[in-house]
């Protein structure tokens, strides 16, 4: 699933593409994938003859501000990539790919094609008189973003003082910190020394503040190299990320760890797997 640096990597991408420009229609080809409203003709007429001011991130979420011609509020465009979710900006001659679930025309030609092998993802239209909160409700359930001052060690020391759970577990949770998962997790918790099964109870103040800079660091290399693409994930423009190639674990199961040369290792945790090395990462 594209995380917060790939998500990242299109907020930035789309910003350059598609600002300022009518959208002078759409076509949905997979109903399902339009998560509101639920009458498709409805969010075809909302999306229709109005612009994007800007591209937000939320978590793995994106939020495109929309307006209307003489600049009026047209509500917003959310969009969650899930599993396997694609948005590619492109000509509209270009054939369309097997797995293609929405498009947006645009002036010259050009579309952003949404196409999502599984058809986890989804696209919400939100109208001005909604928020998008209201409307895409995950959006309630996030903590704070890795970069704000609301993520300080404090609060990082507050949540994971007396947990119960293994600390890669709470990583995952986006209750905890919007945006992260299961990639660079295991990133993170290599930089910090960190066994995946650790509990969060058993990590002092000191362990918890590499944490904290691990985090921080991880995202910003990721974003830096324009995220990974271990599976599916490709920027606006079609392109690989190239955060794979400077991994420290994840993927890299049975290959030698670039700190030691001790072979990594791979375990099962809560359904997910788990990349470490068990010489530089030890329990606590």
């Amino acid at each position: 699933m594209p995380e917060l640096p790939e998500v990242e990597t299109l907020r930035l991408g789309l910003n350059q593409v598609t600002l300022a420009q009518p959208i002078r229609g759409g076509d949905v080809l997979l109903s399902r994938t339009i998560a509101h409203p639920l009458n498709i003709d409805e969010f075809l007429t909302g999306i229709r003859k109005v612009t994007i001011t800007d591209w937000q991130r939320r978590g793995k979420y994106l939020l495109a501000k929309l307006a209307k011609s003489d600049k009026s509020d047209a509500g917003w465009l959310g969009v969650h990539l899930r599993m396997t979710g694609q948005l590619l900006w492109l000509n509209q001659e270009e054939p369309l790919q097997k797995h293609t679930r929405v498009r947006f025309f645009f002036p010259d030609n050009k579309e952003l094609r949404f196409v999502d092998i599984r058809t986890f993802g989804q696209i919400w239209w939100v109208t001005p008189l909604q928020t998008p909160e209201s409307i895409i409700t995950g959006l309630g359930k996030l903590g704070p973003e890795p970069f704000s001052d609301e993520f300080s060690i404090q609060y990082l020391v507050r949540k994971l003082r007396r947990c119960q759970r293994a600390i890669k577990t709470m990583l995952l949770d986006q209750s905890l910190v919007a945006g992260l998962g299961n990639i660079y997790a295991d990133e993170v918790l290599f930089l910090s020394g960190i066994r995946p099964e650790t509990l969060c109870k058993a990590l002092n103040r000191e362990k918890i503040e590499g944490l904290h800079k691990a985090i921080i660091q991880v995202l910003q290399t990721a974003i830096e190299s324009g995220g990974t693409t271990f599976s599916d994930f490709l920027n606006v423009l079609g392109v690989n990320g190239n955060y794979q190639g400077i991994a420290w674990v994840y993927g890299r199961t049975g290959e030698p760890c670039r700190v030691c040369s001790t072979p990594i290792e791979r375990l099962k945790l809560g359904g997910r797997s788990s990349h470490f090395c068990p010489n530089c990462q030890q329990l606590t």
